[in-house]
């Protein structure tokens, strides 16, 4: 099934637009929330303290909002986690020059963002049927990066019009609107976690999927570290447009990877694929060690998205292969824990390793973390169960998943 014949199915652009809408705000609030503090005076450490409390609970409330979604259901948690985000980027909007606030919003903003992205992707075997799947994960990994692309642009005019806590407003807006498209669904209302054992590890459980959140952490190292080095690059060379040209071509290729790996069925199994693109990911950020000229560095910064997109649209397929009944919602929800720490870490590393040494230095040790992470995608890839699954397209989640799995 094409692309378009997704979008035709019932309910599909519904509950795609909703979260889109709804995602918008993570792409927002820590530039709206850091361009409101400076604006109120406030220096950049403490800007970056409450950027960073905003990234950790978020981290954190992820996996235990997947679990109560798992538990309950989508449509309640989804509005109640809504308003309570909201709740805490007005809270910043309205008191920006109260630092206990500021902080207490971020963290209630943070610790209660709706769960869309694990929620959508629980609802895609409903809404286009298993066997298509997997082109539908690769439709979502495009359509985010449109969330990425858009929500800094929607931060820029905002601020243009108005002062920038108007952003924060707008954020909460948009969430709102987006959660409510799409939690009052029907494929969201009638949604139901599967039925099993239940425990305090929850997915984790699961070898394959600790594994696999593992390798992704380390290729998310790799892109957050590209986050500094573009800007220490731009700051040396007259790139057309500094570091955000970099970034957009990054997220450019990211997109065009996504779009390219859902056209056609791949002959490997989704364990091979990660381990293919884990590897192909590493190639491209070790090629921005070397600080080539600008007309040579775009093209790389290019391709340093075509692997990261087929990367978590096979991530997704395992997690649906091999979370363990009634966990998938959290399971998915720990991709988004996992890779976020990755990105935080790698910006964190390539900062320290660019300031004592340099920008070659800085890429090439956050690009040595994702082979790491390709190396610990491979002893995913060797293990009995990972073995036993054979294509994204073969058979139900309970059929592929082994009676280990299932708890």
């Amino acid at each position: 099934m094409t692309y378009f014949g997704l979008l035709r199915r019932p309910s599909v652009i519904r509950a795609l637009g909703g979260s889109l809408v709804g995602r918008l705000p993570t792409a927002m609030a820590a530039l709206a929330m850091t361009l409101t503090l400076r604006a109120q005076g406030m220096d950049f450490r403490f800007a970056g303290l409450a950027t960073g409390v905003l990234a950790v609970s978020g981290a954190i409330g992820g996996p235990l909002l997947g679990r109560m979604v798992d538990r309950w259901g989508q449509t309640y948690i989804l509005i109640v986690s809504a308003l309570l985000s909201c709740l805490g980027l007005v809270l910043i909007a309205l008191v920006p020059w109260s630092e206990p606030l500021v902080l207490a919003g971020a963290v209630i903003c943070g610790a209660a963002t709706p769960p869309l992205e694990p929620c959508l992707r629980t609802l895609w075997p409903r809404l286009v049927g298993q066997e298509n799947v997997q082109r539908a994960y690769a439709l979502d990994a495009a359509a985010q990066e449109l969330v990425f692309i858009g929500g800094p642009l929607i931060v820029a005019a905002a601020v243009a019009v108005a002062p920038p806590e108007a952003a924060l407003i707008l954020a909460a807006v948009l969430c709102a609107a987006g959660v409510l498209t799409m939690a009052t669904s029907r494929a969201s209302r009638e949604w139901r976690g599967e039925p099993g054992a239940r425990d305090w590890l929850g997915p984790l459980r699961s070898r394959a999927l600790v594994l696999l959140f593992l390798g992704l952490a380390g290729a998310g190292t790799a892109v957050g570290g590209l986050n500094i080095i573009a800007v220490g690059y731009a700051e040396r060379h007259a790139v057309p447009g500094g570091a955000g040209t970099l970034l957009a071509l990054s997220a450019l290729g990211a997109l065009a990877g996504a779009i390219a790996h859902g056209r056609r069925p791949w002959p490997w199994t989704p364990t091979a694929q990660a381990v293919l693109f884990g590897a192909g990911l590493t190639v491209t950020y070790l090629l921005v060690a070397s600080t080539a000229p600008v007309w040579i560095m775009m093209p790389i910064c290019l391709s340093t998205g075509l692997f990261l997109s087929p990367l978590l649209v096979v991530a997704f397929t395992m997690v649906d292969a091999f979370a363990p009944a009634g966990t998938v919602t959290e399971a998915f929800a720990w991709i988004i824990t996992l890779f976020t720490t990755g990105t935080a870490t790698g910006s964190a590393i390539a900062g320290v390793v660019m300031e004592t040494v340099g920008i070659g230095a800085a890429a090439a040790s956050t690009a040595l973390v994702a082979l790491l992470g390709t190396v610990i995608l491979a002893l995913c890839h060797r293990l009995p169960e990972s073995r036993r699954l054979a294509t994204p397209a073969t058979g139900t989640p309970d059929e592929r998943r082994t009676p280990a799995e299932n708890g």
